[in-house]
């Protein structure tokens, strides 16, 4: 391979393995150049992300050390994207009974639940996350998405115990509507001392979200973040603290048939 098509090669194989660590040596003997040439690729393709401002590339030196790369969205592609879900879900069509607004299909939709755990990951990369964890059963496609961007494992928290899942820590908690749930999660999937990123779809009151908080505490796992797509405007008071939301549902009027969704804070306090 001549230089440009050994970056393009290396570029490709850097977006299959985003977050993993991969020292010079897998580039060396898959390419049969000296490190010195891959260490000169690298670099450009170092230079040319930060110029797009997309994507972050990390090198390590040492032995032991590589190069990590995770691909996040520029702003500009970040507010592109936020601002077309925010048409999206405010069209009419998708206001169900009680206020709620259908989002399923962009979440469940590869493409767009790409995009939104991209723009996600970019926000908590700087937490040092190991491990993200959501609840069953609509936030996963999303915290999958999440997870990939960040090289990181998923967990899912279970409404009921499962056998499969091993010996279990399962928490009750009381949501918004004052009815009672359960969330399990197996000690296998969460270890003591890991740094958990919580995310979900949506949140009203925050409920299952600091379930999860909650459920993280009690197996010993600290919490680096709690990241959601959507959260309401009201009430203004949630159930956790610090969090992270993409989006706010501003107003749902069923009688007028609106909907107003728009880009939510970048960071919002209790």
């Amino acid at each position: 391979m001549n230089r440009s098509q050994r970056l393009v090669a290396i570029m490709k194989l850097l977006s299959e393995r985003p977050g993993e660590l991969l020292p010079l040596s897998f580039f060396t003997e898959r390419f049969g150049a000296a490190k010195s040439t891959i260490s000169e690729d690298l670099a450009l393709v170092k230079e040319a992300l930060e110029a797009d401002g997309s994507g972050r590339l990390r090198t390590h030196a040492g032995a032991a050390g590589g190069v990590q790369y995770w691909p996040l969205p520029s702003r500009e592609e970040e507010q592109e994207t936020l601002l077309e879900l925010c048409r999206l879900l405010s069209d009419p069509g998708r206001i169900l009974p009680g206020g709620f607004v259908y989002m399923t299909d962009l979440i469940t939709h590869p493409i767009w639940s790409a995009r939104i755990g991209a723009i996600m990951a970019a926000r908590f990369i700087d937490a040092e996350p190991d491990v993200v964890l959501t609840v069953e059963t609509k936030g996963i496609p999303l915290a999958l998405m999440v997870a990939r961007a960040l090289g990181l494992p998923m967990v899912v928290a279970r409404r009921e115990g499962r056998v499969t899942e091993g010996p279990s820590v399962t928490l009750h908690y009381i949501s918004g509507s004052r009815r009672i749930h359960t969330m399990t999660v197996g000690l296998r999937a969460l270890w003591r001392g890991a740094r958990v990123l919580v995310v979900d779809d949506f949140m009203k009151a925050g409920a299952t979200a600091r379930a999860m908080v909650d459920v993280a505490g009690e197996m010993g796992a600290s919490v680096a973040g709690v990241g959601v797509f959507v959260s309401t405007a009201e009430p203004a008071r949630k159930q956790v603290q610090r969090y992270v939301s993409l989006l706010t549902l501003e107003q749902v009027d069923e009688v007028a048939r609106t909907v107003r969704v728009v880009p939510a804070d970048r960071l919002t306090k209790e």
